[in-house]
């Protein structure tokens, strides 16, 4: 993701089909996530979609009462289907029997500036097989083997053109409605507080390594970075990693070694929807609190026209068979 400073927010699905999984295990696994939330779960064991947050079990039972049923029968269907292609994949590969695995991910994205993404791909055993390229309605098949399920799939338009509906609209309208319903998590911002700390001195060139700590901020992405009169200063400068803290908020870190004759010109920036205003931090580790926090980025209204579309790309009814891995060598 980087350090951008624009909040985009996403709904993504991930699908674990496995051959063998240890004692009690489940064989499939259905997670879905808005942002870095896990919203909704379905193994094989429970064979029932639950809900993971309280907002979606609050809002999804007014507005959508079949909701559950429905997509927990969907899964019924999908279920079968991952045991065919993990099967047909086996045999594919000449493999025996034992543990295998098989995966399908997709999802969907609303950036800040308005524009829309979407992903969808299939992996087995940790690998990528197969990626929809949704602007050309075509499938990527890195793997040689995976060249079967490319013409198949690429040789049915109308299949491709469903998917990049589903991703384009269908998964956005749905992540617009799941943003509205949970917005006091999802759409909260929580400002960093930012420290600078000095660090040690270098004996051998008498170098100065300052530290700035940002930490208790969200959402997760925060634009930081030291400047030295004003201008970003990218030398001797290194990164930490936006790390997730248990409150579900994040922290980051960032250095810079200098001369400390030329301390004064330095600055920790930070930009953050929590901020009402920059941040520009001197080197005496003074602490500062941002302002109150603002969501630039606000759902608008457009998810609750009464089209209620489906949560999923397709329902069992046309999965059976349809699926990329599933076609026979």
């Amino acid at each position: 993701w980087g350090h951008c400073s624009a909040s985009s927010h996403f709904l993504k699905y991930f699908y674990t089909g496995i051959s063998e999984p240890s004692q009690g295990q489940p064989h499939f696994v259905v997670v879905g996530f808005v942002d870095d939330q896990l919203f909704s779960y379905y193994d094989s064991n429970s064979r029932k979609l639950q809900p993971r947050v309280s907002w979606i079990e609050k809002y999804v039972g007014k507005e959508e009462p079949k909701y559950w049923e429905t997509y927990t029968r969907n899964f019924h269907g999908t279920e079968e289907t991952f045991k065919d292609g993990l099967e047909t994949l086996r045999n594919r590969y000449n493999q025996s029997e034992g543990l295998h695995i098989i995966q399908w991910m997709y999802g969907c994205e609303l950036r800040r500036d308005g524009s829309k993404g979407g992903f969808m791909q299939y992996g087995y055993e940790g690998r990528t097989l197969i990626t929809f390229d949704k602007e050309t309605l075509t499938w990527v098949a890195p793997d040689p083997l995976a060249q079967i399920s490319k013409r198949k799939l690429d040789a049915d338009p109308g299949l491709n053109q469903q998917y990049k509906s589903y991703l384009e609209e269908t998964c956005t309208e749905w992540l617009g409605r799941y943003l509205s319903y949970g917005k006091e998590t999802l759409l909260r911002t929580e400002p960093p507080g930012a420290t600078v700390v000095s660090g040690k001195t270098e004996v051998e060139d008498g170098m100065e390594t300052h530290i700035c700590r940002l930490d208790g901020f969200y959402p997760r992405e925060i634009d930081a970075s030291w400047t030295r009169d004003g201008e970003v200063w990218e030398e001797e400068t290194f990164h930490g990693s936006v790390a997730p803290n248990a409150d579900g908020t994040y922290h980051y870190w960032l250095s810079i070694r200098i001369n400390p004759k030329e301390k004064g010109p330095y600055r920790c920036h930070v930009e953050h929807d929590g901020l009402q205003e920059p941040l520009d931090l001197a080197l005496e580790g003074e602490r500062l609190q941002g302002g109150k926090g603002w969501a630039l980025w606000q759902a608008g209204r457009w998810w609750e026209r009464n089209l209620a579309p489906d949560a999923f790309p397709v329902s069992s009814t046309s999965t059976r068979n349809r699926f990329p891995f599933v076609y026979n060598s």
